[in-house]
C-alpha cells in the first residue's frame, strides 16, 4: 500500500475501523491503491454516513423529540 493511502487511512478513524472490519480490503488496496475511493463508498453505506442516513438519523431524532413534548404538554 502506497504512503498517501496509509496516511489518509490513518486519518479518517472510519475507514481505518472498516479496514480493521474488512481485512480483505489489504489486498485490493496493494494490488490498486486508487480502489481506496470505493472502499469509502463502501464505508460510508455499511456505517450509514451517506447524506440521505443522516437526514433520516435526524429526522427521527425530531420525531422522538416531538413524541416526548406531546407527552409533557
Amino acid at each position: 500500500m502506497d504512503i498517501p493511502t496509509q496516511i489518509r487511512i490513518k486519518n479518517n478513524p472510519y475507514l481505518y475501523r472498516y479496514l480493521r472490519d474488512n481485512s480483505s480490503w489489504y489486498k485490493n488496496l496493494n494490488r490498486n491503491p486508487n480502489s481506496i475511493k470505493q472502499m469509502e463508498i463502501e464505508m460510508k453505506r455499511a456505517y450509514k454516513l451517506n447524506l440521505s442516513d443522516r437526514i433520516d438519523n435526524f429526522s427521527q431524532k425530531i420525531e422522538m423529540i416531538r413524541s416526548f413534548m406531546d407527552i409533557l404538554s
